[in-house]
This record gives C-alpha cells, structure tokens and sequence, in this order.
C-alpha cells in the first residue's frame, strides 16, 4: 500500500510545512524539499506535549535536479515568495499535477499554474519557532477542499493528520480563516502588540469592528449565504490566542515582508470588482506596506 501512496515536493519547510511533512510520512507518503543549494537532509525537531521530541528528516532536492514530471506538490511557502519558489519548478508542472496548498490567504497560484486538481488545506493548528526547532502549538481541525472530487490519498492521511477532514466546499472555513487573519494579523504588526489585545484596547477592537464589517459585506456579494457576524470569531480566536504572536507580526519584528497582499489585498481585489468601498482595509495594508 505504501508503495502507491504519493511522494509529494515541498516548497516551504517552515512551522506549517514541517507540521504538514510530519503527518505526510507518518501516513507513509513520501516527502522531498525543494530548495536552492540543498545537499544533505533537512532535520528537524518537533516537539509537543507528552511527545518533546519528533524527530523528522526529509531528503533535500535543488530545483534545478528535478527531471521529470512533478505529480504531487505541497505549497507551504509564505505568499510572498510564492512565484520565486514556484518558477524553476513549472517546466515540471502540468495538468496532471496534484497541487496541495497549505498558506495563509488567497490567490497566491492565481495565473501561476496550468489548469489542474489544486487542493486547498485550512489548519488551525498552530507551530512556532526556528528552523531546525518547531514547537507544536496547537493541533486542531484541518480542512481540504478543491476544484475537483476528493483524492485517493486522503483516505491514508486521516489516522495521522488530526481532525482532518474533507470539505466539498472549502470556501466557508477558508473564508473565516482569511477575515481572522485579515484583522488579527495586520492590527497586531501594526501596534506590535499580542493576539490578546485586540479584545482589550478599545481602540484596536473599534478597528477589529470595521474590518470585520467591510470584509462581511465582500463576502456577503460573493456569497449571499455568508452568514456575517465575523467579529464574534475573530474575538473569540483572539481571546483563545491572546499571549500568541501571530505570523504578520513576527514577520515585521524579523523585517520580512508580510502575508498581507493575500490576506487583506485579496478582500480589497474582491471589491474593487464588485464596487464595494473597503476604506478600513485599504488604510491598513498602506501602513504595513510603507517602506517595505
């Protein structure tokens, strides 16, 4: 049985995509990393409660010795380098390509690759640290949803991969995870501040009500049965995370450039086509984005 399972190439060996490649082989699925440079095996740590440490070592591959058809592909990449990471690898990628998407946002592939069964994985899970350590947060309820019927190979991820579940329609945990991470995320950077006090300042939770407003009424026209009231989910994900960093901001604290053009670019992209006004978004992403 293991011998039919995929061997899938990963772009991104960070929080997520270790999370991702330690469940991937533990269901036995193969996993190679793609990165530039790559000469021995990557080894990680993971470590999580009543189990401090998970050893995992992936085999390393440098694009450019990729010779064949690439079948299965996990994009774990932070958005931002998305095509830089994905470039080298398209004369490679083709129609029959299983593509699994594992980053935060939307629309990062838009117009990168041929036309193919793209799966979209929504975790809230949560990992932190450093290559080569990562601390398991939190292992919560993932989904997988896509563009076409669910692949043979979910079926041997589900006893490894906890609370994974498939989804027929991926668009409404994939939304209420991009108005959290549309509010949370940028508010947090931005005022350098944790998780926490975007239900206990005022002024920041004033701010959480405006976004959550704007990104209801896009999402509201693409889909009249959003049901809204998204600021009940986000302050209740910021409260349960409220001595959390989140991502956007350790972004900013490193200097890196931020997740935000597919977060709250891709809110303010939905309206500018539909006409709907989104000042609140607009206002934030000029903040984050001045000087990068």
């Amino acid at each position: 049985m293991t011998s039919s399972l995929p061997h899938w190439f990963l772009l991104g060996a960070g929080n997520m995509g270790t999370l991702a490649a330690w469940y991937l082989t533990r269901a036995g699925h193969g996993v190679t990393v793609v990165r530039s440079g790559a000469s021995s095996d990557l080894k990680k740590q993971l470590h999580r409660a009543g189990n401090p440490e998970l050893a995992l070592q992936l085999p390393t591959l440098a694009p450019e010795a990729i010779t064949g058809p690439v079948r299965h592909l996990l994009v774990a990449v932070k958005t931002p380098y998305t095509r830089s990471s994905l470039s080298p690898l398209l004369p490679w990628i083709n129609e029959e390509t299983q593509v699994l998407r594992l980053q935060n946002g939307l629309g990062a592939l838009d117009g990168l690759l041929p036309s193919g069964q793209v799966v979209e994985a929504v975790s809230t899970s949560a990992v932190k640290g450093q290559h080569p350590d990562h601390e398991i947060v939190a292992e919560n309820t993932t989904w997988m949803g896509g563009n076409g019927p669910q692949p043979e190979w979910f079926a041997s991820l589900t006893p490894h991969w906890p609370d994974l579940q498939w989804c027929d329609d991926i668009r409404e945990p994939q939304w209420k995870k991009l108005v959290a991470n549309a509010v949370i995320n940028p508010l947090t950077a931005l005022h350098d501040v944790p998780n926490g006090h975007i239900v206990s300042d005022p002024a920041l939770r004033d701010a959480a009500t405006r976004l959550c407003q704007e990104a209801d009424r896009v999402l509201q026209a693409l889909n009249p049965d959003w049901p809204g009231h998204s600021l009940d989910n986000v302050l209740a994900i910021a409260q349960a995370t409220a001595g959390n960093t989140s991502s956007m901001r350790a972004d900013r604290q490193r200097g890196a450039p931020t997740e935000i053009e597919a977060i709250n670019g891709w809110l303010v992209t939905q309206a500018n086509r539909l006409g709907i006004a989104v000042p609140a978004h607009l206002a934030i992403i000029a903040s984050l984005t001045r000087g990068q």
